[in-house]
């Protein structure tokens, strides 16, 4: 009958009887045999996870458009810089040529 019980069944009966005595060396058996128990049993199984998995992940088309869409707008700043460079560089030849104009007329006075 006693090859019935289970590892936590015998380290519960070996307690029992520690309790009973003073014994360190039963005290110990019976520590060990709890400890032994406790190692031998099945962790609890995993949870799954609860949080909902996307199914429509990006294909390589829907990539390729973004990329796409991204180099178009990468050249339409470029474009925009370059006429921003050049707009500033004839506003500051046209406040040049309106100073010379300028200057002469006040020599003229």
């Amino acid at each position: 009958m006693t090859d019935d019980l289970t590892p936590l069944d015998k380290a519960e009966a070996a307690v029992r009887e520690a309790e009973g005595s003073t014994d360190v060396a039963r005290i110990v058996a019976a520590v060990l045999a709890t400890q032994q128990a406790m190692q031998q049993q099945a962790p609890p199984p995993a949870q799954p996870c609860q949080h909902d998995h996307r199914k429509d992940r990006r294909g390589a088309g829907e990539w390729i458009a973004i990329a796409a869409a991204v180099c178009v707008g990468g050249f339409g700043i470029a474009f925009a810089s370059i006429a921003l460079a050049i707009l500033g560089g004839v506003a500051g030849i046209v406040v040049i040529v309106l100073r010379g104009v300028w200057n002469d007329m006040q020599k003229g006075r």
